[in-house]
């Protein structure tokens, strides 16, 4: 029976993501819903680890998975590092992520471009016989802007701004956004971490 690595997430649009950004991977991806696991893993931690890891254990009971789990957010320096690990909630479980949007601009309301800075941050914890057996992290800076710009990406992508490229995270193709993200890169430690972990190293 072949390990394969499963992405503890349901977001499809992170699935995606994860897809390209894990090419090369020694085991074959799969997702919850492609293993129809309905079991949910609360993320109650006060920090991206702490729920990275949770859901790294939570998810790393059947043998026959090595898993991968995430937590990512959104650190506003205006408003003292909200949402953070809240970003998914920020405006309540069921908003949207135009909901989400809304709602940080209008908490932003009149606060100049000099003020508006941020990061992206990404956690991710590999799971294996229902304990964490690697962690691997990475951010991104970038600017709040004052209205959405661009339709790729999901999440807070359309109002994060990005200095050194020009344009939002929602403006980028999706190999642009894996090169400099959050995301990437943590990804691309996790991607080394597994190669090593499945040699035996």
């Amino acid at each position: 029976m072949r390990l394969k690595l499963l992405l503890a997430t349901r977001n499809p649009a992170k699935v995606q993501e994860y897809s390209l950004l894990l090419q090369g991977a020694p085991l074959q991806l799969t997702s919850l819903a492609e293993e129809d696991i309905s079991v949910e893993v609360s993320e109650t931690g006060s920090t991206l680890e702490e729920n990275a890891k949770l859901k790294a254990a939570g998810y790393a009971v059947d043998s026959r998975f090595l898993v991968l789990a995430d937590d990512s957010g959104l650190e506003v320096d205006a408003l003292g590092g909200e949402p953070g690990p809240l970003s998914a909630r920020y405006a309540g479980a069921d908003a949207s992520d135009k909901g989400r949007i809304t709602l940080l601009l209008s908490r932003l309301e009149g606060v100049p471009w000099e003020k508006r800075s941020a990061r992206f941050k990404c956690v991710i914890a590999i799971g294996a016989t229902s304990k964490v057996v690697g962690l691997c992290e990475g951010q991104c800076e970038g600017v709040i802007t004052f209205e959405p710009v661009g339709s790729q990406g999901f999440g807070y992508d359309p109002v994060f701004y990005l200095p050194e490229l020009g344009k939002t995270m929602a403006e980028l193709s999706m190999e642009e956004k894996n090169r400099v993200s959050h995301r990437g890169k943590a990804a691309r430690k996790a991607l080394q971490f597994v190669g090593k972990y499945v040699a035996g190293d």
